[in-house]
């Protein structure tokens, strides 16, 4: 029995290990922003929320933005959702997923939102050339082509 013990006693002390260096040494801090580019002098209103956080609903006039900054977990299931509304428009989108955007904006996620849909910022040549369709979109059917979790389409800047 005592053999028992003393793994499971090296298994607890590796996940307590392993759990204290999670955001410290492996996961760095996100800032997320959110900025509306809607045009024609549209307010954006937006309700952000993640399974353990809702960050309330925002109005953000043209070109404002709204940011907020979080650790992503250290079992990569990090996922950050928010409805948009403007005018009689109402769309959803995955703001954030773990899997999806790691290699996309590790400390970074900027994203503009056009009536077509949001614009990741691609920190590499300064550009917002990561654009996605609505999720609400997908659920109709949509014949573009994929890109991960999500699918895209591509900008014109």
């Amino acid at each position: 029995m005592f053999p028992f013990s003393r793994c499971l006693f090296s298994v607890v002390l590796l996940v307590f290990l392993v759990r204290l260096c999670d955001g410290v040494f492996i996961e760095k801090k996100v800032d997320l922003r959110i900025t509306n580019d809607l045009g024609n002098g549209l307010d954006l209103n937006l309700h952000c929320k993640s399974q353990d956080d809702d960050l309330g609903v925002h109005v953000l006039a043209s070109h404002q933005f709204f940011e907020f900054s979080f650790r992503p977990n250290f079992w990569s299931s990090t996922l950050y959702f928010c409805r948009f509304w403007w005018g009689g428009e109402s769309h959803w989108f995955d703001i954030y997923v773990q899997n999806r955007d790691v290699g996309r904006c590790s400390k970074k996620c900027w994203w503009m939102i056009d009536p077509t849909g949001p614009c990741l910022l691609n920190d590499k040549v300064k550009r917002y050339t990561y654009c996605e369709n609505w999720n609400d979109q997908q659920i109709q059917g949509s014949s573009q082509i994929g890109t991960g979790n999500s699918t895209a389409r591509m900008s014109n800047d």
